[in-house]
């Protein structure tokens, strides 16, 4: 029963793992596309400016 225990805890504790990384995961990729996003109209912008 103890060794259950311990493995059940194992298990549970690795579920809160997975879980927090399928949220946090796209969350992430989301903003690092905003990012990227930002900085490519930012330089399309600056070139643009620079030439009128």
């Amino acid at each position: 029963m103890k060794e259950q225990k311990r493995i059940a805890s194992i298990l549970d504790k690795f579920h809160v793992l997975v879980n927090d990384i399928s949220v946090g995961l796209p969350a992430e990729i989301k903003a690092r596309r905003k990012q990227y996003e930002y900085y490519r109209n930012r330089l399309l912008n600056f070139k643009n400016a620079s030439n009128g």
